[in-house]
């Protein structure tokens, strides 16, 4: 055989073996995301033109994620959300739009104090959803009925799931267990 072919066959060879590896990485990317983000890597997919774009997101995320000095909360300040937490939901009984507002503040307050930046909403829901995947979408919905309620558009019945939806955020943010970004990796 010529040295030309040899050449070919060696080059084809890298060529297939360069697109073996590629899709092994691609693949290992893929099942580290879907691992990290759970059910907010289906919902960032389905936000996106394609898998590859939705990706990227996550793993911007992961890295802004990465710059940030997020702390559990001390104890006499989860003690305080707590007392906080149990007053607003006494009070949804008499004032409903009321405890929503609050539920909202408190969230806010509680990721302020951990660490997260409070920029616009969008941008707690990214920095939110790498620690906190499996709630991240219960953030997205109390907030849409929080926006409905100042417009007056929220029954009675949507306020008390706002309240629920922001309780499953809430429970995580303040339990004492580290989030997954803090400490070993």
């Amino acid at each position: 055989m010529p040295d030309w072919l040899w050449i070919v066959i060696a080059v084809a060879a890298l060529i297939v073996l360069a697109g073996v590896v590629w899709a092994v990485l691609a693949r290992r990317r893929r099942e580290h995301l879907r691992e990290r983000f759970g059910p907010e890597y289906d919902h960032t997919v389905t936000e996106h033109d394609d898998r590859r774009s939705a990706e990227a997101e996550l793993e911007r995320r992961e890295k802004q994620r990465e710059r940030l000095d997020i702390v559990p909360l001390a104890p006499e300040s989860r003690e305080r959300y707590l007392a906080s937490w149990r007053d607003l939901q006494t009070g949804f009984v008499d004032e409903p739009e009321r405890s929503v507002g609050e539920a909202d503040s408190l969230v806010t307050e509680v990721m302020r104090e951990r660490g997260y930046p409070m920029d616009e909403f969008d941008q707690r829901v990214a920095d939110i959803s790498v620690d906190h995947p499996n709630v991240v979408e219960h953030y997205r919905a109390a907030h849409g009925i929080s926006m409905a309620s100042d417009k007056g558009e929220a029954s009675t019945e949507d306020l008390r799931q706002a309240v629920v939806h922001y309780r499953a955020l809430f429970e995580e943010l303040v339990e004492e267990r580290e989030t997954a970004g803090e400490g070993v990796r």
